[in-house]
Protein backbone atom coordinates (compact mmCIF):
# COMPACT_ATOMS: atom_id res chain seq x y z
CA UNK A 1 0.00 0.00 0.00
CA UNK A 2 1.05 3.59 -0.50
CA UNK A 3 -1.09 5.57 1.94
CA UNK A 4 -0.25 9.27 1.73
CA UNK A 5 -0.10 9.66 5.52
CA UNK A 6 2.46 6.85 6.02
CA UNK A 7 5.27 8.15 8.23
CA UNK A 8 7.67 5.30 7.36
CA UNK A 9 8.40 5.99 3.69
CA UNK A 10 11.98 4.74 4.01
CA UNK A 11 10.70 1.31 5.07
CA UNK A 12 7.88 1.20 2.52
CA UNK A 13 10.29 2.13 -0.25
CA UNK A 14 12.77 -0.52 0.84
CA UNK A 15 15.53 1.49 2.45
CA UNK A 16 15.33 0.36 6.07
CA UNK A 17 18.75 0.18 7.68
CA UNK A 18 18.64 -2.13 10.72
CA UNK A 19 19.75 -5.70 10.18
CA UNK A 20 18.44 -8.80 11.94
CA UNK A 21 21.73 -9.39 13.79
CA UNK A 22 21.70 -5.82 15.07
CA UNK A 23 18.10 -6.22 16.23
CA UNK A 24 18.82 -9.48 18.05
CA UNK A 25 21.83 -7.89 19.76
CA UNK A 26 19.52 -5.07 20.89
CA UNK A 27 16.93 -7.56 22.20
CA UNK A 28 19.52 -9.73 23.94
CA UNK A 29 20.59 -6.68 25.98
CA UNK A 30 16.99 -5.96 26.95
CA UNK A 31 15.90 -9.42 28.02
CA UNK A 32 14.06 -9.04 31.33
CA UNK A 33 13.62 -5.30 30.77
CA UNK A 34 11.15 -5.22 27.88
CA UNK A 35 7.93 -7.22 27.60
CA UNK A 36 7.37 -7.26 23.88
CA UNK A 37 8.27 -6.34 20.36
CA UNK A 38 6.01 -4.64 17.82
CA UNK A 39 6.45 -5.51 14.16
CA UNK A 40 5.05 -2.85 11.87
CA UNK A 41 5.93 -1.47 8.51
CA UNK A 42 5.13 -0.79 5.75
CA UNK A 43 3.63 -4.23 6.09
CA UNK A 44 5.47 -6.66 8.34
CA UNK A 45 3.78 -9.76 6.88
CA UNK A 46 5.64 -9.15 3.61
CA UNK A 47 8.91 -10.05 5.30
CA UNK A 48 9.66 -13.52 3.84
CA UNK A 49 11.03 -14.97 7.09
CA UNK A 50 8.44 -13.46 9.44
CA UNK A 51 7.52 -16.80 11.02
CA UNK A 52 11.13 -17.57 11.90
CA UNK A 53 11.62 -13.99 13.01
CA UNK A 54 8.63 -14.15 15.40
CA UNK A 55 9.80 -17.53 16.70
CA UNK A 56 13.26 -16.12 17.46
CA UNK A 57 11.78 -13.08 19.21
CA UNK A 58 9.59 -15.32 21.36
CA UNK A 59 12.64 -17.44 22.19
CA UNK A 60 14.07 -14.33 23.87
CA UNK A 61 10.94 -14.34 26.05
CA UNK A 62 9.23 -11.38 24.42
CA UNK A 63 5.60 -11.13 23.36
CA UNK A 64 5.00 -10.23 19.72
CA UNK A 65 2.49 -7.68 18.45
CA UNK A 66 1.99 -7.01 14.78
CA UNK A 67 0.58 -3.94 13.09
CA UNK A 68 -0.93 -5.05 9.80
CA UNK A 69 -3.03 -3.62 7.01
CA UNK A 70 -4.58 -7.07 6.50
CA UNK A 71 -3.28 -7.44 2.95
CA UNK A 72 -1.73 -10.84 3.62
CA UNK A 73 -4.37 -13.04 5.30
CA UNK A 74 -2.56 -16.33 4.59
CA UNK A 75 0.53 -15.22 6.49
CA UNK A 76 -1.61 -13.75 9.29
CA UNK A 77 -3.49 -17.03 9.59
CA UNK A 78 -0.24 -19.00 9.68
CA UNK A 79 1.22 -16.78 12.42
CA UNK A 80 -1.94 -17.21 14.48
CA UNK A 81 -2.08 -20.99 14.00
CA UNK A 82 1.57 -21.32 15.04
CA UNK A 83 0.96 -19.14 18.15
CA UNK A 84 3.69 -16.71 17.07
CA UNK A 85 1.82 -13.48 17.81
CA UNK A 86 0.14 -12.25 20.97
CA UNK A 87 -1.76 -9.17 19.77
CA UNK A 88 -2.75 -7.64 16.43
CA UNK A 89 -3.57 -4.07 15.46
CA UNK A 90 -5.51 -4.26 12.20
CA UNK A 91 -5.50 -1.06 10.17
CA UNK A 92 -8.79 -0.44 8.36
CA UNK A 93 -7.64 2.03 5.73
CA UNK A 94 -10.88 2.99 3.98
CA UNK A 95 -14.31 1.74 2.92
CA UNK A 96 -14.46 -0.31 -0.26
CA UNK A 97 -15.51 2.71 -2.35
CA UNK A 98 -12.41 4.70 -1.31
CA UNK A 99 -9.92 1.91 -0.67
CA UNK A 100 -7.98 2.22 -3.92
CA UNK A 101 -7.77 6.02 -3.77
CA UNK A 102 -6.49 5.95 -0.16
CA UNK A 103 -4.12 2.96 -0.39
CA UNK A 104 -3.27 2.80 -4.10
CA UNK A 105 -3.95 -0.95 -3.85
CA UNK A 106 -6.65 -3.56 -4.40
CA UNK A 107 -6.40 -5.32 -1.03
CA UNK A 108 -9.87 -4.53 0.33
CA UNK A 109 -11.09 -8.15 0.09
CA UNK A 110 -7.85 -9.35 1.70
CA UNK A 111 -8.47 -6.91 4.57
CA UNK A 112 -11.98 -8.32 5.13
CA UNK A 113 -10.57 -11.86 5.05
CA UNK A 114 -7.98 -10.88 7.68
CA UNK A 115 -10.72 -9.37 9.84
CA UNK A 116 -12.70 -12.61 9.60
CA UNK A 117 -9.61 -14.67 10.48
CA UNK A 118 -9.03 -12.55 13.57
CA UNK A 119 -12.70 -12.80 14.52
CA UNK A 120 -12.44 -16.60 14.52
CA UNK A 121 -9.26 -16.67 16.59
CA UNK A 122 -8.66 -16.19 20.31
CA UNK A 123 -5.67 -13.83 19.96
CA UNK A 124 -6.73 -10.35 21.08
CA UNK A 125 -6.85 -7.65 18.42
CA UNK A 126 -8.06 -4.15 17.73
CA UNK A 127 -9.20 -2.34 14.61
CA UNK A 128 -8.01 1.17 14.00
CA UNK A 129 -8.12 3.82 11.30
CA UNK A 130 -5.84 6.78 10.72
CA UNK A 131 -8.07 9.69 9.79
CA UNK A 132 -7.10 12.58 7.56
CA UNK A 133 -10.24 14.41 6.45
CA UNK A 134 -8.81 15.05 2.98
CA UNK A 135 -9.17 11.25 2.57
CA UNK A 136 -11.98 10.14 4.93
CA UNK A 137 -15.08 11.91 6.21
CA UNK A 138 -17.80 10.96 8.70
CA UNK A 139 -19.77 9.03 6.06
CA UNK A 140 -16.70 6.92 5.23
CA UNK A 141 -16.09 6.17 8.91
CA UNK A 142 -19.73 5.14 9.31
CA UNK A 143 -19.46 2.82 6.29
CA UNK A 144 -16.39 1.26 7.85
CA UNK A 145 -18.16 0.82 11.19
CA UNK A 146 -20.97 -0.99 9.34
CA UNK A 147 -18.44 -3.38 7.77
CA UNK A 148 -17.03 -4.14 11.21
CA UNK A 149 -20.50 -4.82 12.59
CA UNK A 150 -21.44 -7.00 9.60
CA UNK A 151 -18.36 -9.10 10.35
CA UNK A 152 -19.19 -9.50 14.04
CA UNK A 153 -16.61 -7.12 15.47
CA UNK A 154 -17.56 -6.17 19.03
CA UNK A 155 -14.39 -4.40 20.15
CA UNK A 156 -13.58 -0.73 20.23
CA UNK A 157 -13.04 0.91 16.86
CA UNK A 158 -10.11 3.26 17.35
CA UNK A 159 -9.77 6.39 15.25
CA UNK A 160 -6.37 8.05 15.15
CA UNK A 161 -6.16 11.59 13.87
CA UNK A 162 -3.38 12.12 11.35
CA UNK A 163 -0.30 13.59 12.99
CA UNK A 164 1.82 15.54 10.57
CA UNK A 165 5.48 14.62 10.21
CA UNK A 166 8.00 15.83 7.69
CA UNK A 167 8.46 12.38 6.19
CA UNK A 168 5.32 10.90 4.67
CA UNK A 169 4.57 9.21 1.38
CA UNK A 170 2.20 11.94 0.25
CA UNK A 171 1.63 15.64 0.36
CA UNK A 172 -1.25 16.07 2.80
CA UNK A 173 -2.17 19.27 4.57
CA UNK A 174 -0.59 19.57 7.99
CA UNK A 175 -3.78 20.68 9.73
CA UNK A 176 -6.82 18.83 8.41
CA UNK A 177 -10.21 19.56 9.90
CA UNK A 178 -11.34 17.16 12.60
CA UNK A 179 -14.06 14.53 12.32
CA UNK A 180 -17.38 15.69 13.81
CA UNK A 181 -18.02 13.03 16.45
CA UNK A 182 -21.74 13.87 16.50
CA UNK A 183 -22.08 12.59 12.92
CA UNK A 184 -20.66 9.15 13.74
CA UNK A 185 -22.89 6.12 14.25
CA UNK A 186 -23.44 4.87 17.77
CA UNK A 187 -23.88 1.21 16.81
CA UNK A 188 -20.24 0.49 17.63
CA UNK A 189 -17.99 1.86 20.33
CA UNK A 190 -15.64 4.41 18.74
CA UNK A 191 -12.75 6.01 20.58
CA UNK A 192 -10.30 8.64 19.45
CA UNK A 193 -6.69 8.09 20.42
CA UNK A 194 -5.50 11.65 19.90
Amino acid sequence: MRCSYCYNPHIVLGSGNIGVDELFDFLRKRTGRLEGVVLSGGECTLYPEISEFCYDIKEFGFKVKIDTNGSNPKVLNSLLKDALIDFVSLDFKAPKTLFKSVTFSNFYDAFVCSLQILQSNSVPFEVRTTVHTDLLNEQAINEMADVLLENGYEGIYYLQNYLHTEQTLGNLSANPKKIDKILLVDKIKIEFRN
